[in-house]
């Protein structure tokens, strides 16, 4: 065995964001699908996006830069065709980046790839597909290109990839195929990869194992340990970094330390303790890479404390680097362009660029003593006191409404009883249509937020063309015949950050961007204080929609939980105080709605599922509190007003009694690309409302056709009595386009009148 010379780094991150600090990559990447810009031309965007980043980290101080976390759509996609792993039905696209978006995004006939929460982030990840026919082979171009061009800048780069542990585990098995039983097939693969990045240069390969966090079977440790014994032993390599994240890695921590890769990197934020490294001698002989800047959340990091943590560190491994927890993918890129933030807050703060700082500010501290970031740590430290000291962290008000409900707050009466008053006043067809809540946000939509946030027209202005696109999307569902109508949520930039803009307590950013998934970016909020509601925030909005119909406008809303979910949240008090604070106010909504005679009221959990924490032992409390946070904020109306919730992106068997647990009358859930496998989950754990599973898959560019749909009602109709089925997408319809969502809604109502 030979392994490549090296030296230990002492600060770096291990992963960065890929978007462009402009969202360039989704504008080139959209105007490539769109025949706008050239492979070519996207290739050349993409590259100095990298150049400039990886000059950017480097100039900065990090002494290892990460590459290969770079991608057109996502890093597990980007392993699936490193390894020969992209499903059949695409092997027929002879462009390679054709075939790559089509696993992505689907295509004329052929079905993307299911998409689903990376751990417990509001990251999404493509689930690859392992069945007895895949063969895997090893295709390296992309990251022997990415170092290459770090080489040839003198950037000292380290290739990241996904460990064949993480990969395999998150693997979808085709056929009853067990993905993590083919693992001995990928070692030899990984084992090639690591002698032809020895050979282009490279002193360290990151191998990323996530999945390590998790609740790992006592087969499935020894499997780790095995797995690293062999790429250890790989006859050239360079030095091995297994990187975890997102909680502590347990009993696969000693395992690692017990083989011959030189590096551990461990998420000291989310919790890994000092505890567990001074535990294990044999962690004196590896480089510990230790995660002590929150890369999952935008608060500045407590200097001192990060200080102390890594000084104990120092004596218990063989040397020391100072790193993010994570990837920065989950952060924003810089707070440069945030000068409309409140000041107080914005010193609160750290973006992208402000925790690669904070890396090399405690770097330094630790080969220079503390002195030599003297002025740092008295910035820090003044902010930390500005924060605890700000009376919108504590508003009496809120807390003393909280604190005096009863057990009743959260309790309607029983759902057979609801159900009846419900089937009077709504006289619904059945398999009732619906859409989950909004609309294709178009180019006029988008000009005109543009236009009313520059003031070139006013708020008036601006309203009555909100108006005016609710009218259409209120004509569009009539014309189409659908049963249940939604005004179409012209006025909402976000699901999340329209309720954040009107809630006190939160904070929106102006170009703070994170990628969700593909080209899908979004804009955090950020929960800074106690939340309280100023005033209706949609009231306004639903009864104009519905005084243009006879039939049912459900009211739209973002339940507390995934306000929580896709927000960077407070992290100076439980989630669960911040989760109850919400709910109050979707409580107030909701109320609200009703007295203006709005009868369905939807309250929208897609975040339910990723918060679920990592671990068994901590999954009941969260569920417990998410749970009764969504039944305190649908539990103030009557019981003749029908409650919904939308929940997708998430493999839902670990939350199904959660699901049940909701009490909502009718549950809409994403179940297209699964094929309607939760239906099965749910009739498991006895739920016995109504529930909607999505009949088409929204995320794709496809037109559903009325045979496909009728295909998936039926399939539907076999786990779910007609009394209780709904028919709708998979998702809300705003990434779409006008032509195509009539399309496919015109179709999806068609089937449902077949099929009744």
């Amino acid at each position: 065995m030979t392994v490549i010379p090296h030296t230990p780094f002492t600060a770096t991150v291990p992963g960065i964001p890929r978007i462009g600090p402009r969202r360039e990559l989704k504008r080139a990447i959209e105007g490539y699908w769109a025949g706008r810009l050239t492979a070519d031309e996207l290739h050349a965007v993409a590259g100095g996006l990298r150049a400039d980043q990886l000059r950017a980290l480097h100039a900065a101080g990090l002494d290892s830069v990460p590459i290969g976390t770079f991608s057109y759509y996502d890093q597990m996609l980007d392993t699936a065709v490193l390894l020969g792993a992209l499903p059949p039905r695409v092997a027929g696209i002879a462009n390679p980046l054709d075939r790559y978006f089509a696993a992505a995004r689907g295509a004329d006939g052929i079905e993307p790839l299911e998409m689903t929460k990376w751990f417990d982030t509001n990251y999404h990840y493509l689930v690859p597909e392992i069945g007895a026919d895949t063969a895997f082979t090893l295709h390296p171009e992309k990251v022997l290109g990415e170092l290459r061009e770090a080489r040839e800048l003198g950037i000292p780069a380290r290739p990241a990839i996904i460990g064949p542990v993480t990969f395999l585990k998150l693997a979808k098995g085709i056929d009853s195929a067990a993905p993590l039983a083919r693992l001995t097939e990928l070692l030899p693969l990984y084992r090639e990869l690591l002698g032809q990045l020895a050979a282009a240069g490279a002193q360290w390969v990151q191998i990323d194992e996530p999945v390590l966090v998790t609740d790992l079977t006592d087969e499935e440790i020894v499997l780790v340990r095995n797995t690293y014994a062999d790429l250890a032993s790989a006859p050239t390599r360079p030095a091995l970094l297994v990187a975890t994240y997102f909680g502590r890695p347990g009993p696969a921590l000693e395992v690692l330390a017990g083989t011959d890769i030189e590096g551990i990197a461990l998420d000291f934020v989310s919790g890994t303790t000092v505890s567990d490294v001074t535990s294990i001698p044999a962690l004196a002989n590896k480089l510990l890479v230790a995660g002590v800047v929150d890369g999952r959340n935008v608060w500045r990091t407590d200097l001192d404390d990060a200080l102390a943590t890594l000084g104990t560190l120092q004596g218990a491994s063989g040397s020391l680097a100072v790193s993010s927890s994570s990837s920065l993918l989950h952060v924003p890129y810089s707070l440069e362009p945030e000068a409309e933030l409140d000041p107080a807050l914005r010193s609160w703060l750290a973006f992208g660029a402000e925790k690669v700082r904070e890396v090399q500010l405690l770097a330094r501290a630790l080969r220079e003593g503390t002195e030599a970031i003297t002025d740092e740590l008295t910035a820090a430290r003044t902010a930390a006191r500005s924060r605890r000291d700000d009376p919108r962290l504590h508003v009496g008000t809120v807390r003393a409404r909280l604190a005096a409900l009863g057990p009743d707050a959260e309790h309607r009466a029983p759902a057979e009883e609801r159900r009846a008053l419900q089937r009077d006043r709504l006289q619904l067809p059945l398999l009732p249509t619906t859409t989950i809540g909004s609309y294709p946000q178009t180019t006029a939509i988008r000009k005109a937020r543009a236009a009313l946030r520059a003031g070139e027209i006013t708020e008036a202005q601006y309203r009555e063309q909100m108006r005016a696109e609710i009218a259409d999307v209120v004509a569009l569902q009539e014309k189409l015949r659908l049963d249940v109508l939604v005004h179409g949520e012209p006025e909402r930039n976000d699901m999340v950050q329209y309720f954040a803009e009107q809630l006190d307590g939160f904070a929106a950013t102006a170009n703070g961007w994170v990628q969700s998934y593909g080209t899908r970016c979004v804009r955090p909020p950020i929960l800074f204080g106690d939340v309280v509601r100023r005033e209706p925030m949609t009231v306004e909005w639903i009864s104009y929609a519905q005084s243009l119909t006879d039939k049912p406008v459900k009211g739209m809303l973002t339940g507390p939980v995934t306000i929580l979910a896709w927000s960077f949240v407070r992290d100076d008090q439980p989630l669960a105080d911040s989760a109850r604070q919400v709910a109050l106010a979707i409580r107030d909504e909701t109320v609200d709605l009703q007295t203006a005679g709005i009868r369905i009221v939807q309250v929208d959990e897609p975040a339910l599922r990723e918060l679920l924490p990592l671990r068994a032992e901590a999954k009941p409390d969260y569920l417990n509190w998410s749970v009764a946070a969504f039944r305190l904020s649908t539990s103030g109306v009557s019981d003749a007003t029908q409650i919904h919730t939308h929940l997708c992106y998430s493999e839902f068997g670990e939350v199904i009694g959660a699901i049940t647990a909701l009490d909502a009358d009718v549950t809409s859930i994403e179940a297209a690309r699964s094929h309607m496998e939760v239906l099965d989950d749910l009739n498991s754990a006895g739920f016995d409302l109504g529930v909607g599973p999505g009949v088409y898959d929204i995320h794709s560019p496809r037109v559903p056709s009325v045979e496909e749909i009728s295909a998936a009602l039926r399939s539907a109709l076999k786990a779910v009595p007609a009394e209780r089925l709904w028919v709708n997408p998979d998702c809300g319809l705003k990434t779409r386009g006008p032509v195509e969502v009539e399309e496919s809604l015109r179709n999806m109502v068609a089937a449902a009148h077949s099929v009744r």
